[in-house]
């Protein structure tokens, strides 16, 4: 096949198009301004395209010719996130859609996470539902984005597939590390009340992606995680003890928006990155397990590592 990859320079987006530079597909990778972190030469199958998702007239020539569109792209680390996610996680997606659509591209896979249906828990799972009210502007676009690609694919040859990954982790995840960093130094702390996490481990994650690329009949709503979830305290508890480190502080929750306050107000003064925002630590808070037995049946009926057990080898 012939895909797309939007956001191929970014921290999944690489490791995705990495992934599949070694497979029969043709690949075109869609970058902006950050350069790709590895090496294209080696791979004739692959080629680069630069692109904005801004400006839809630059997205015309990307999708030509192609069979399949996956998109990753998006802004996590700015200040104010609620000023720009509605621009970068739901108008971005949707130009790059509807240029798929009058390309005749034949699937768009759209990533996704299982939060877009609210609080979810072990008894009470993410299923596909799409009239979820979730309280983070994070999940909101990207629940807004999921709800556009249908309505765009409606009456056209397109077939939508919206992945809903839980939290990946693994060696140079952008989250993984920025734990790692702040472990380190003792300056991790999380909040005490316990929220569940449904956990995927990297090479599941591209394994999930390149099975809803391949298979044909697939459609809809796929939640992709991996046979345990966990507690985020829990989960951090764990890969601490791993890496050789004390466990988190627990802390109240005023105290975590409170440093993820100051971490916007610092990057708007000074025009740095914010690693941590009000909204990202809100869509933190909310607990989220997903229901993969729909993924189990029609994508990946196994996994390499079905359980943090077994992924803490790649950590």
């Amino acid at each position: 096949m012939k895909v797309l990859i939007s956001g191929a320079a970014g921290n999944l987006g690489s490791r995705l198009a990495r992934f599949l530079a070694d497979s029969p597909h043709e690949l075109r990778l869609m970058v902006h301004r950050t350069p790709l972190p590895f090496d294209t030469a080696p791979f004739p199958r692959v080629s680069i395209c630069r692109a904005d998702l801004e400006d839809p007239s630059s997205l015309a020539r990307g999708c030509e010719g192609m069979d399949c569109v996956v998109h990753l792209a998006g802004v996590l680390f700015r200040p104010r996130p609620e000023d720009f996610l509605p621009r970068t996680n739901t108008r971005y997606a949707g130009n790059l859609a509807t240029a798929a659509v009058a390309a005749g591209v034949r699937k768009f896979v759209l990533i996704s996470f299982p939060h877009v249906e609210g609080e979810t828990t072990p008894d009470r799972r993410a299923t596909d539902r799409l009239d979820g009210n979730p309280t983070s502007v994070h999940a909101r676009t990207r629940l807004e984005s999921e709800r556009n690609l249908f309505e765009e694919s409606q009456s056209t040859g397109m077939t939508p597939i919206v992945l809903r990954a839980g939290m990946v982790y693994g060696r140079g995840v952008l989250m993984i590390e920025a734990a790692r960093w702040l472990l380190r130094r003792r300056l991790l702390g999380v909040w005490r009340r316990p929220t569940w996490n449904h956990l995927l481990a990297l090479p599941d994650f591209l394994r999930g992606v390149a099975a809803s690329i391949e298979s044909e009949p697939a459609r809809g709503v796929y939640n992709l995680a991996d046979d345990e979830p966990r507690t985020l305290q829990d989960f951090l508890d764990t890969i601490a003890g791993h890496w050789g480190f004390s466990k988190p502080w627990r802390v109240p929750e005023w105290s975590v928006f409170g440093i993820a306050a100051g971490c916007e107000i610092f990057a708007s003064l000074f025009g740095t990155v914010s690693p941590f925002t009000r909204d990202f630590i809100r869509i933190g808070m909310v607990s989220a397990v997903a229901d993969t037995s729909r993924t189990k049946r029609e994508l990946l009926p196994t996994l390499e590592y079905p359980t943090l057990r077994e992924g803490l080898a790649l950590l």
